[in-house]
């Protein structure tokens, strides 16, 4: 039912740590497939040693090209994007499943709850890094700390059928490689009439933190915030307060943002903002 697309850096040791997880983690059997981007340090051999769909590059793409590489090897109906430093708690795809059936078309975008040392959702530290990582502790407590089923998420892991992925082409690799790349995707499907950006509380992951990005020597932040500026004529910040109302409790589907006073002088400094950004 859902194929799980994960871009890969030379992150093998939190890599496995992943897989790990929805092995032993899920409820049902997914198909997983993995884009590396070089994979020097092991992840190739150990990749191909587990039989898993994989595309690869010699070198960094980025995050939005990783992604779609990938997803075109895709063949179930939905699409789970996920980092490769997730662990993924148990019964994840039963509460996504079920939440998927309650609908009747694919007009929604689903994430999960991020549990992190230092920010996330919830913050918990159970382990700043593979070494210190407290998996049986993690396994003990994740039930009883909780967030609340939120609106306007736009963070991975997230789930989008295959027909609305397509549909807006999957991720625009202008926003390589990642910074902006989420809340893009967002308003692509905004503009397609989705109104359910919902992260369920039961969906929950343990996340070591974006670790690709501190690799600075290797990764270099792109102006993601700006490219979205320029595209869409807002700010991320605009777009998910007022059209996604990220982060307040999930109260169903989203409508148009309402014209209050701080709407129309946010959207008037968005235009500002845009006239002089280069």
């Amino acid at each position: 039912m859902i194929s799980i697309v994960i871009p890969t850096f030379n992150n093998l040791d939190y890599l496995k740590l992943c897989l790990k997880s929805l092995d032993l983690n899920s409820a049902y059997n997914h198909e997983i497939i993995l884009h590396i981007n070089d994979g020097s340090d092991g992840t190739l051999d150990f990749i191909k040693s587990k039989n898993y769909k994989y595309t690869i590059s010699n070198n960094n793409i980025g995050l939005c090209s990783s992604i779609n590489k990938a997803a075109k090897l895709v063949s179930k109906k939905y699409i789970l994007y996920s980092h490769d430093d997730m662990y993924f708690c148990p019964n994840w795809d039963k509460v996504l499943i079920n939440e998927v059936n309650t609908y009747n078309d694919d007009k929604f975008y689903l994430s999960g709850t991020m549990i992190e040392p230092y920010s996330g959702h919830i913050i918990h530290d159970f382990g700043t890094d593979f070494k210190s990582f407290k998996e049986k502790e993690l396994l003990l407590k994740y039930r009883d700390i909780n967030f609340y089923d939120h609106q306007g998420t736009h963070f991975a892991p997230h789930l989008v059928s295959k027909e609305m992925w397509d549909k807006v082409g999957g991720f625009s690799e202008e926003f390589n490689p990642g910074i902006a790349s989420d809340p893009d995707f967002n308003m692509k499907l905004w503009r397609e009439g989705v109104r359910i950006f919902k992260g369920l509380n039961d969906f929950k992951v343990y996340h070591f933190g974006s670790l690709t990005t501190r690799k600075k020597k290797n990764f270099i932040q792109n102006r993601g915030d700006k490219t979205f500026l320029k595209k869409w004529g807002i700010t991320t910040k605009f777009f998910k307060k007022y059209y996604l109302r990220s982060k307040t409790k999930y109260d169903g589907p989203l409508s148009e943002p309402n014209v209050t006073i701080g709407y129309i002088l946010g959207h008037l400094s968005c235009k500002i903002q845009s006239i002089f950004t280069i």
